[in-house]
């Protein structure tokens, strides 16, 4: 500003020098002229000023605004995660469910699946290759008006795979399913209160859907397919049975779920024999990647017979376990699972292949679920696990002949993604110490060759 002030000064000096003849130069005059042009140049600057202030405030404000749209729209991302997790949080949904009505949607799919092994160790110990299927068909309704949801689910499926052939702790296809019929798998009516804060779910119920959940480790059809990674060995959960959960979420960071079912599945004297379950869910955005932290303790009533004590047969059991689940990077998620359970009763109506009763106390396992965006193929995952189902004390005590060692697991899988419809998962498994190294005879590892194949309708 400074130099447009003497080249004002400087040009009305040129002006008057040109123009003004010296004999009527008026000196006073001249002087009043130029103080009057010197105070309209400060004005000028005083003005240019105040703008370039204003200009600066409003840039501020404008950084200040940006920064306020920005937190709203990471608020909005989260509220919305939020609303979807709400939404899908009580059950988990099938992957091809399609729309066919307001509030009504119906999902199917197929899952086909090939195993190999080289040491069938519930028979001969021969090479040995199986398959299985499994087909579902699920039906929700969504009840606006009153904020409730009903749902069913039919399945059917042929072949037990390698599992009828391999004596184990904890077997390798949690997918097999030799009921040629179809058969409902669930059917419940769940009300949501309190902008879905609280919940009931009550009908025939799968207890695996609200308890042991975990995001890398808890899908046989697109996950681990080994039956230790897809849910704690050490709870004895029943079969899907008649029950009623509740839920409560008092934070968009926290859970709390229970959960009563019939133990032994069968409708007959209900209330008789009971699965009691509870869970709370701690799920923290931890340096703002999304984690979820389970521990559940639970208890079953049927009639466990004690190992030491054999006259002892109407005991119940009861135990606990961890599942934690935590975002790393944008592709990659570890896991970990850890469960015990009384290691002095056991259930009799729960065998290994050929009718081997056995009984764990503890179970853990830990793996790494890897995103394709790290080489290029988005929708790909790779699974890699590892655990151990580690015997009762007093299981090993009641025959001094037992070994029961801990028995290892470890498993990898690649899910390819070929399009929206199908996607195939070549799939390893290696087991030692398989069922305690106590199958006579046999106490050589097993590997497991597999393929999986997912279809979605």
């Amino acid at each position: 500003m400074g130099d447009v002030k003497n080249f004002v000064v400087f040009a009305v000096f040129g002006i008057l020098a040109a123009c003004a003849r010296p004999a009527w130069a008026d000196e006073e005059s001249l002087r009043a002229v130029i103080a009057d042009l010197q105070a309209r140049v400060e004005a000028l600057e005083k003005k240019a000023a105040a703008q370039e202030a204003r200009i600066q405030d409003q840039h501020k404000c404008f950084l200040e605004q940006e920064k306020t749209i920005n937190n709203q729209e990471k608020n909005l991302r989260d509220y919305k995660a939020t609303v979807e997790a709400l939404d899908q949080r009580l059950h988990r949904q099938e992957p091809s469910a399609i729309e066919i009505g307001r509030g009504l949607e119906i999902g199917a799919g197929a899952t086909v699946i090939v195993q190999g092994t080289n040491n069938a160790n519930a028979g001969a110990g021969e090479d040995r290759a199986d398959a299985s299927y499994s087909a579902d068909v699920t039906l929700a309704k969504e009840f606006e008006s009153v904020n409730g949801r009903a749902f069913v689910h039919l399945e059917a499926g042929t072949g037990d795979g390698l599992e009828d052939n391999l004596a184990l702790y904890s077997n390798v296809n949690r997918d097999a399913d030799n009921n040629n019929d179809v058969h409902l798998t669930e059917a419940w009516y769940e009300q949501g209160s309190c902008h879905d804060r609280f919940a009931i779910t009550f009908g025939k119920l799968d207890p695996t859907v609200y308890f042991d959940t975990n995001e890398a480790a808890n899908d046989e059809t697109t996950q681990f397919l080994g039956r230790i990674f897809r849910n704690n060995p050490a709870i004895e959960f029943p079969d899907n049975a008649l029950g009623v959960r509740l839920a409560y979420m008092p934070k968009e960071w926290v859970e709390f779920n229970v959960g009563v079912f019939d133990a032994n599945a069968d409708w007959e004297k209900v209330g008789d024999d009971a699965f009691c379950a509870g869970q709370a869910a701690l799920k923290p955005k931890v340096f703002g990647r999304q984690g979820n932290y389970r521990i559940l303790g639970w208890y079953n009533d049927l009639p466990h017979t004690s190992w030491l004590t054999p006259t002892n047969d109407k005991e119940p059991a009861f135990g606990f376990a961890l599942s934690f689940d935590q975002m790393v990077t944008d592709e990659v998620m570890l896991f970990c699972r850890y469960g015990w359970q009384d290691p002095r009763v056991y259930n009799p109506s729960l065998a290994a292949t050929g009718d081997r009763i056995f009984s764990l106390e503890q179970s853990w396992s830990a793996g790494v679920r890897v995103e394709g965006g790290l080489w290029g193929r988005e929708k790909d995952v790779l699974g890699l696990a590892v655990g151990q189902a580690i015997a009762s004390g007093d299981y090993k005590k009641s025959n001094s002949a037992l070994a029961a060692k801990s028995e290892g697991h470890l498993e990898a899988y690649y899910n390819i993604h070929l399009n929206d419809h199908l996607s195939i998962s070549p799939d390893f498994q290696y087991i030692w110490n398989p069922f305690g190294q106590d199958v006579i005879g046999n106490t050589d590892p097993v590997c497991v060759w597999g393929l999986r194949s997912q279809i979605d309708f």
